[in-house]
C-alpha cells in the first residue's frame, strides 16, 4: 500500500506542477473567448495535445526507462551460456506469435519477476530477475516467458499507453470545466479565469486523476487473464499455472510502479486495495486457466 500511495503522490504532484506552469505561463488564456466564455473547442484540443503527448513519450522512452530503473543488462548472443536458453526460447516463443524476437535482458534482484515493455512489437524488450531464475524450473520460467512474449503480441503496451492518453485529455478537460462553471456560477466572476478557476481546476484534475487510475488499474487486471492464456499457447497451461503457482510459495516484492503493470506478479493484497492492483490475484489467474483447460478437454 506503501507503493501505491507513493506512485498516487507522485502523479498527482506531476499533475499539479504542470498545471500551475501552464497557468503561470499563460498558455490556458487560449481557452478564454472574449475574455468571458470558455471555448470548448480550443480546450479539447490543449487537453488532448497534453493528454496524449505525455503517454507517448512515455511509451516511446519505455526500454531506456525499463533498464536504467532495474539496471537490466541485455544479453548478447554468444555471450554466457548459462544465458542463452533464454534467448532461444523468447526467440521461440516470438516466433510462435508472429513478432520479431525481443531483446532479452536480466536485472539483479532476489524477487521472482519480469516484464516486458518497448513501444513496438518488433521491437521490444523482456527483462528477467535473477530471482526468478534461481528460484524457478526451467519450465515454470519457460511459462513466464511465454507470459511477457504475449504481452507483447497482444499490443498492451500500446493499449495502455492509448487508454491513459484518452483518460489524460479527459482528466484535463473536465477538470478545467469544473473549474470554469465554479468561477462563473459559484464565485459568479464575470471577468475572464480567475483564481477560483486556477484553483478548482488544480483540485478537480487531482480527483478526476485519482479515479482515471481506478480505470487504468481495472484494465490491466483484464490484460494479465489474456496474457497467462497467451502463455498457456506458447507455452503450454501446465508450465504456466506452475509458475503461478510457484509465486504463490514467494514474498511478491512488486516492480517499479512505472513497470508494474507489465511484470508477470504484481503482489497480492486484500481488501478494497485490490481495486489499485495492475494485476489480479494469483488464485483467480490460476483458476481462469484451469478452466480453460477443463473447457478444452
Amino acid at each position: 500500500m506503501k507503493r501505491i500511495g507513493l506512485f498516487l503522490l507522485t502523479n498527482l504532484a506531476v499533475l499539479v506542477v504542470a498545471g500551475v506552469v501552464l497557468q503561470l505561463l499563460g498558455v490556458e488564456s487560449i481557452l478564454a473567448t472574449g475574455g468571458v466564455d470558455l471555448n470548448l473547442r480550443a480546450l479539447l484540443v490543449f487537453s488532448a495535445v497534453f493528454g496524449m503527448s505525455g503517454a507517448f513519450v512515455s511509451l516511446a522512452l519505455s526500454k531506456w526507462m525499463a533498464k536504467r530503473a532495474v539496471g537490466a543488462v541485455v544479453i548478447e548472443p554468444g555471450s554466457d551460456p548459462r544465458h542463452q536458453w533464454l534467448l532461444q526460447t523468447v526467440a521461440r516463443h516470438a516466433d510462435a506469435a508472429g513478432i520479431g524476437a525481443p531483446e532479452v535482458a536480466l536485472y539483479e534482484d532476489a524477487t521472482p519477476n519480469a516484464f516486458a515493455t518497448g513501444a513496438r512489437r518488433n521491437n521490444a524488450l523482456v527483462a528477467v530477475s535473477t530471482g526468478l531464475l534461481k528460484s524457478m524450473t526451467r519450465d515454470e520460467v519457460d511459462g513466464v516467458l511465454a507470459h511477457e512474449v504475449s504481452h507483447i503480441a497482444n499490443g498492451d503496451m500500446v493499449t495502455m499507453a492509448l487508454l491513459q492518453g484518452v483518460l489524460n485529455t479527459f482528466v484535463i478537460f473536465l477538470s478545467r470545466v469544473v473549474g470554469y462553471l465554479v468561477d462563473r456560477l459559484v464565485l459568479k466572476n464575470e471577468r475572464g479565469l480567475g483564481i477560483g478557476y486556477f484553483v478548482t481546476s488544480i483540485i478537480a484534475q487531482i480527483a478526476f486523476g485519482i479515479l482515471a487510475s481506478f480505470v487504468v488499474m481495472w484494465f490491466s487486471r483484464r490484460r494479465e487473464f489474456r496474457a497467462d492464456a497467451g502463455a498457456a499457447r506458447l507455452a503450454g497451461a501446465p508450465n504456466m499455472i506452475a509458475a503461478l503457482e510457484r509465486l504463490k510459495r514467494g514474498p511478491a516484492e512488486p516492480l517499479p510502479e512505472s513497470l508494474a503493470a507489465y511484470g508477470v506478479n504484481g503482489g497480492e493484497v486484500h481488501g478494497w486495495r485490490r481495486l489499485m492492483l495492475s494485476h489480479p490475484p494469483l488464485e483467480a489467474r490460476i483458476e481462469a486457466l484451469k478452466h480453460a483447460r477443463h473447457l478444452q478437454a
